[in-house]
């Protein structure tokens, strides 16, 4: 029970909500729940304006301070525009969004809360999700490889879908290796031409609810980093805590994507006892991955402060099917930030040479565990 001093800091911090217009993660809340008494009709154009909210880079309020048309928004048209205007006007706020739309930042607040802390950005050296036109992405490698130069990263990780994942054209072995080719000719490219960028050759390999992967393991050996992903069974209600520990103790993978499996306003992911979760992961050196997918951003802030009480290796990833999208890395750095992640723990910090040595750790480790059960 919440004791004297503690109540009255709510209410203030109510008041004070109560003061301003509301946010745009409050609008999308808005939409949302607009869409859900909408006529069939407007459904869609509801939803798809409170998905597009997460990436509006200014607030609706400040745009109607600042006299501007809120058509300058994506997905937002003089119908809607009305509609978020009053919203604005009445100070409306909705209620505490259900587990589906919980804990979703937007990209507004995302860059106010890291312009705050401005060294933050700084550490960030590389993105270790994306992908390309090899699986279900629309730009190619050396595009991604541009844009990246752009940003001045270190490194990024080119990680497409494995096999297993046939609805996003997923690669085989023999992909894998031809994909490798190309990388390695880029990377030689790009060294000619003075660029310090070295893009890592990854894959996101499919897990089965065992924790399984779906590729060959000796295909895995020549690549840089491998991060395991759960695409299936994602709905079940009970407790998956075994499996998130079978996941991490698979001797291939080194990064945990995305791991709960929620996708904004359509699933909320799986449930398990994180902080035991979170703490395997440690305990084997291993990172798990905030994905800054918008509709994804998963670990949310929660979560993460688990991690952090756990030591737990942080990765990020863009999860970017588009050179564009490199700007959701926002929306994970801030996550961590607010969350109050050491920047010592989080792998898109390290220089190259630190991730390659800690790559290389846990690919150690495993080896000697495998090599201690083969004994017994």
């Amino acid at each position: 029970m919440a004791g004297p001093s503690q109540h009255f800091r709510q209410l203030a911090e109510l008041q004070a909500r109560n003061d301003f217009p509301p946010s745009n993660a409050e609008i999308a809340e808005l939409l949302s729940r607009a869409a859900s008494e909408a006529s069939y009709v407007l459904q869609r154009a509801y939803r798809r304006a409170a998905r597009s909210a997460f990436l509006w880079e200014v607030e609706a309020r400040d745009l109607v301070a600042q006299k501007r048309s809120l058509t300058e928004l994506a997905h937002i048209g003089p119908f809607l525009q009305k509609q978020i205007r009053q919203w604005i006007r009445q100070k409306r706020h909705p209620p505490c969004p259900p587990p589906l739309r919980k804990e979703f930042l937007t990209l507004a607040e995302s860059r106010l809360r890291l312009d705050k802390a401005a060294s933050w950005r700084s550490h960030l050296r590389g993105d270790l999700q994306m992908h390309t036109n090899w699986s279900d992405g629309s730009g190619d490698i050396r595009a991604m490889a541009e844009a990246a130069i752009e940003r001045g990263y270190e490194y990024i990780a080119i990680t497409d879908h494995s096999k297993g994942l046939s609805i996003a054209n997923g690669i085989n072995e023999v992909k894998l290796k031809k994909q490798s080719d190309e990388i390695d000719a880029l990377n030689r490219a790009l060294r000619a031409s003075g660029q310090n960028l070295t893009v890592l050759h990854s894959i996101e390999m499919n897990l089965n609810p065992g924790g399984d992967g779906d590729m060959d393991p000796i295909a895995l050996r020549p690549l840089d980093i491998v991060l395991g992903s759960f695409h299936s069974a994602l709905r079940r209600k009970e407790d998956q805590t075994e499996r998130y520990l079978a996941a991490l103790r698979n001797p291939n993978i080194q990064i945990l994507g995305h791991p709960r499996g929620r996708i904004y306003n359509y699933r909320s992911g799986l449930r398990a006892d994180w902080e035991t979760v979170f703490r395997e992961a440690a305990r084997l050196d291993k990172a798990v991955e905030i994905d800054a997918y918008p509709d994804r951003q998963d670990l949310n802030t929660s979560l993460l402060k688990i991690a952090k009480r756990c030591e737990t290796r942080i990765s990020m990833g863009t999860d970017a099917h588009h050179p564009w999208q490199f700007e959701f890395i926002d929306l994970a750095l801030a996550a961590a930030l607010a969350a109050k992640i050491s920047p010592e723990r989080i792998v898109n910090f390290m220089s190259l040479k630190e991730l390659r040595a800690w790559i290389e750790k846990v690919r150690g480790a495993e080896a000697r565990r495998t090599r201690t059960k083969t004994k017994r």
